[in-house]
C-alpha cells in the first residue's frame, strides 16, 4: 500500500512539480480518499481515480488562491487600478459639476458604467480559439491522458493532439483531428509541454489516440484519426518518434544474390520466432508503418502454420521443397524449403518444470504490459497439469521469488499469485534471471521439460542489463538444460534486439504478445511448440547446382546466417524446432545462363563438373540437428530434383509464404523487392487462405489492406 501511495505521489510531482512542496496535504487528502472507501480495492483502477480527483481538488485550491495573487502581480494590474480611479474622479465630477455654476443651469447626469476586471482574468490578450481543446476542463487541459488512460495505448502510434481521459468520455474523446489552420500551434503545445512532463515513453505512446475505434476486423478509415493538414501529421509523427520512441531494433543488412560458381553453399539456423510479425501489426493497427529494422521477413513468414508433411519413425522433423517463378522477378525462381516437426498431442508432452519470470518494474505498468501478462500466463497455468511445476520469480529494483515449484493441479494458489502481482521500480533483470535459473534447477526435471518464460518489455537499466552480461548468463545455463522462451509486451521502450538475443543464446523461442488473442495462440494454442523442443541447434545447408543456379539469394534470416565451416560444428549454436512447428525458407533464384557460369579468378578455376548438369538436380539439402539432451549432431543429407511449377499451380502454403515475404519486401522498402507491390500480395494471398482454421491468414489480408492505405498506394 505504501509504494502504491508514493508512486501515485512520483505521478502527482511529474505532472505538476508544485505539489511537491504540500506534500503533507496529499498525504492527507489520500488517506481522506481512502478512508471514504474503505472497502475498495487498491488496483490500477482506483489509482486512477484518486489521481483525477486529487488534481482536480489541487488545481482548484490553487487556482482560487492564485487568481487575486496573479492579477495584482501583472505589471499590468498597478496601471489598471490607476485608470480606474482617473475614470471615478472624472465620474465624481461630471456628477458634482463644480464649474456647472459657471457655465450655466445645473442638469441631471448618470454616472458611466465602469468594467471591473474579473479576478480569474490571467490573460493579457484573448486565448485564441482551440476546437481540439473544447472538451477539457481545467486542470486537465495540461495533463496527459496517458496517465488515466492506459488502454488508450492498444492505439498508439497514430497521430493527433491528445484531448481528456476522464473514466466516462475516455473512450469517445481520446483524440480529436488538430484544425488544419492552426497545425503547427498544436505542434508546437504537444512538443513543449513534452505531453504534460510524462517520464516514460510508453505512457506517451498510451496518449495516442483514438480509444473509440475497436481495432479488431476494423479497416484504416475506422481506426486512424488523422489530422486534417496531412504534412502536419507527418511532422507530429516525426517529432513523436524522435522525441519519445526509445524502442530498439538491431539493424538488418539484406541478404544479397551470391554466385553459385564462387560461394555454392548457402547455410543458416533455422528460426521459429514470430515476434516480428506481431509487433509489425501491432504497427500497422496503430496508424503507421514498422521502421523497416522491426521487419525480419522470416518470422513474418513463419508466423503461419503450412500444411506440411510430418517425418515417419523417430526423425524428429521431415521436409519438402517447391519451385516456381517469381512473382516480383520477372525471369527469377522462387523455391519454398519447408520443414516440419513432428507432432505430439498435449497428454504426452513430458512434465514441465516452468518458471515464469516476470518484469514488474515502473516500466511495465501500462494495461498492454503487465495486466496483459498476468491474463495471458494465466491461459498457460490453467492448462498444467499434476506433473508439471510452476514457479513465479520477479524483478524490479530487486529480485524475488513470489511462488515456490508448485504442481501444476494447484491452480487457484497459481492464479492468485499471478493476479497479485504489481508494477514499481526500476528494472534490475540480470538479477531476475539468476534467481529464475537457480528455481529451476532447484525443481529439475531429468527427464522433462526445464524452462524459464521471460515477460518483460526488455528495459532492463539495473545490475547485469547490458547484452554481453544477461548472454553468458543464459548461455551457461542453458548447458545445464534449462531452456528460455522470451515473451515481448508493450510499446515505446520496447527492446526488440535485446530480447531477440536473449532467446537465441537461450536454446529458445520469441514471441511478442499484443493482445489475448495472441497470447492465446502462443501459449495455448501452439503451446506444444513453444514448450517442448523436439530438435536443437538445427542447421540448414543447401549446395545449389551450378549448371541449373546462376545466383541464389536467402529472403531473410540475416540474423542466422551461418559461415560454411560452422554447419559441421557442434559448438556453434543454432535453432530449436518445437513439437508440431513448421519453418519456411525462401530462396530467390536467377536460372544459370549456360558456359557463362565460370569463376573468375586469375590463378584457379572451378569447372562445372560433366554431371552437374546431367543430374536433374536442382540442389542437395542437408540438415543438421542434435536431440534435446543430446551434444552429438546427426546428419540429413538428400538431392532435390529440377522440377519447376507455373506459379498459379503451386500449392496454397507456397503462393501464401510467396505473398506474405512480398508484403515484407515493402515494409522494409527493400533493393530486392522488383515489382512487388501491396495489391499483388493482396491477391496472391487471398486465393491461397486455404482451411484458415483460426483466421490468422484473414487477419494478415486485412494487415496488407491498412499497410497499403498507410504507404498511400491504397486504391
Amino acid at each position: 500500500m505504501k509504494s502504491r501511495i508514493e508512486r501515485i505521489l512520483r505521478d502527482l510531482y511529474r505532472i505538476d512539480p508544485e505539489l511537491r512542496g504540500r506534500e503533507d496535504e496529499l498525504k492527507k487528502a489520500i488517506e481522506e480518499l481512502l478512508g471514504s472507501k474503505p472497502d475498495a480495492r487498491m488496483d490500477a483502477s482506483f489509482e486512477r481515480e484518486l489521481k483525477e480527483k486529487l488534481l482536480a481538488s489541487f488545481s482548484e485550491k490553487k487556482q482560487k488562491k492564485g487568481a487575486l495573487r496573479f492579477v495584482l502581480a501583472r505589471p499590468g494590474f498597478r496601471a489598471g487600478v490607476g485608470a480606474f480611479a482617473a475614470c471615478l474622479l472624472v465620474a465624481v465630477l461630471f456628477q458634482f459639476r463644480p464649474w456647472a455654476s459657471l457655465t450655466g443651469p445645473k442638469t441631471e447626469a448618470t454616472a458611466p458604467a465602469v468594467a471591473v476586471l474579473p479576478a480569474t482574468a490571467n490573460k493579457t490578450q484573448p486565448e485564441p480559439a482551440r476546437p481540439e481543446l473544447d472538451s477539457l476542463k481545467a486542470p486537465k487541459k495540461d495533463k496527459a491522458v496517458a496517465l488515466f488512460a492506459p488502454e488508450a495505448g492498444k492505439t498508439a502510434g497514430r497521430v493527433g493532439v491528445l484531448s481528456p481521459a476522464s473514466p466516462a468520455s475516455r473512450a469517445a474523446t481520446a483524440l480529436r483531428p488538430a484544425p488544419a489552420s492552426s497545425p503547427s500551434a498544436s505542434l508546437a503545445e504537444a512538443q513543449d509541454k513534452r505531453l504534460a512532463f510524462n517520464e516514460k515513453a510508453s505512457d506517451l505512446k498510451a496518449a495516442a489516440p483514438s480509444a473509440a475505434a475497436k481495432l479488431e476486423g476494423e479497416e484504416v478509415a475506422a481506426t486512424v484519426a488523422p489530422m486534417a493538414d496531412a504534412a502536419a501529421a507527418q511532422e507530429f509523427k516525426r517529432r513523436f518518434n524522435d522525441d519519445f520512441n526509445t524502442e530498439g531494433y538491431d539493424r538488418i543488412v539484406e541478404n544479397s544474390f551470391a554466385k553459385v560458381v564462387e560461394d555454392p553453399l548457402s547455410t543458416f539456423s533455422i528460426d521459429v520466432d514470430t515476434a516480428s510479425y506481431a509487433n509489425t501489426r501491432r504497427f500497422i493497427e496503430g496508424g503507421s508503418l514498422p521502421p523497416p529494422d522491426a521487419v525480419r521477413i522470416e518470422e513474418l513468414v513463419n508466423y503461419f502454420t503450412y500444411d506440411y508433411a510430418g517425418p515417419k519413425g523417430d526423425q524428429p522433423f521431415a521436409f519438402d521443397t517447391e519451385l516456381a517463378s517469381c512473382p516480383w522477378s520477372e525471369g527469377h525462381l522462387l523455391l519454398r524449403v519447408g520443414l516440419q516437426a513432428k507432432r505430439v498431442p498435449e497428454k504426452d508432452i513430458p512434465p514441465s518444470n516452468l518458471v515464469f519470470l516476470i518484469d514488474v518494474s515502473g516500466s511495465m505498468e501500462d494495461e498492454n504490459k503487465l495486466p496483459l501478462v498476468k491474463e495471458s500466463l494465466k491461459l498457460l497455468a490453467r492448462k498444467m497439469r499434476q506433473e508439471d511445476r510452476i514457479s513465479i520469480a520477479v524483478y524490479a529494483g530487486s529480485a524475488g521469488l513470489v511462488l515456490e515449484p508448485t504442481p501444476g493441479s494447484r491452480k487457484e494458489t497459481i492464479l492468485k499469485a499471478i493476479d497479485d502481482l504489481e508494477a514499481g521500480g526500476s528494472t534490475a533483470g540480470g538479477e531476475g534471471i539468476l534467481l529464475a535459473y537457480e528455481t529451476a534447477k532447484k525443481a529439475f526435471l531429468p527427464k522433462g521439460n526445464n524452462r524459464l518464460i521471460l515477460a518483460t518489455d526488455g528495459d532492463f537499466n539495473v545490475g547485469a542489463s547490458s547484452d554481453g552480461e544477461l548472454i553468458r548468463i543464459i548461455e551457461k545455463k542453458r548447458k545445464e538444460g534449462v531452456f528460455l522462451t522470451v515473451l515481448g509486451f508493450g510499446m515505446g521502450n520496447y527492446k526488440d534486439s535485446k530480447m531477440q538475443k536473449l532467446a537465441d543464446s537461450g536454446n529458445g523461442n520469441y514471441a511478442y504478445v499484443d493482445s489475448l488473442s495472441e497470447a492465446e495462440k502462443v501459449l495455448s494454442k501452439q503451446m506444444a511448440g513453444t514448450l517442448y523442443t523436439v530438435a536443437k541447434d538445427v542447421k540448414v545447408q543447401i549446395e545449389f547446382n551450378p549448371a541449373v543456379v546462376g545466383e541464389y539469394r536467402l529472403i531473410g534470416y540475416e540474423k542466422r546466417a551461418l559461415a560454411a565451416r560452422d554447419f559441421a560444428d557442434d559448438t556453434k549454436d543454432a535453432g530449436e524446432l518445437g513439437a508440431g512447428s513448421s519453418v519456411t525458407a525462401l530462396y530467390e533464384l536467377v536460372p544459370a545462363a549456360g558456359a557463362q557460369a565460370r569463376s573468375a579468378l586469375k590463378y584457379q578455376s572451378q569447372a562445372i563438373a560433366p554431371k552437374a548438369a546431367a543430374s536433374g538436380e536442382l540442389m542437395t539439402i542437408k540438415f543438421r540437428y542434435k536431440k534435446p539432451d543430446g551434444d552429438k549432431s546427426s546428419l540429413v543429407e538428400e538431392p532435390v530434383p529440377f522440377v519447376k511449377n507455373e506459379l498459379r499451380k503451386t500449392s496454397d502454403d507456397f503462393r501464401f509464404a510467396a505473398a506474405v515475404a512480398e508484403w515484407g519486401l515493402l515494409l522494409r522498402d527493400s533493393q530486392f523487392k522488383g515489382s512487388s507491390s501491396f495489391d499483388q500480395a493482396e491477391k496472391l494471398a487471398s486465393g491461397a487462405r486455404g482451411r484458415d482454421e483460426e483466421g490468422y491468414r484473414a487477419g494478415f489480408l486485412k494487415l496488407v489492406r491498412l499497410s497499403s492505405g498507410l504507404a498511400g498506394q491504397g486504391q
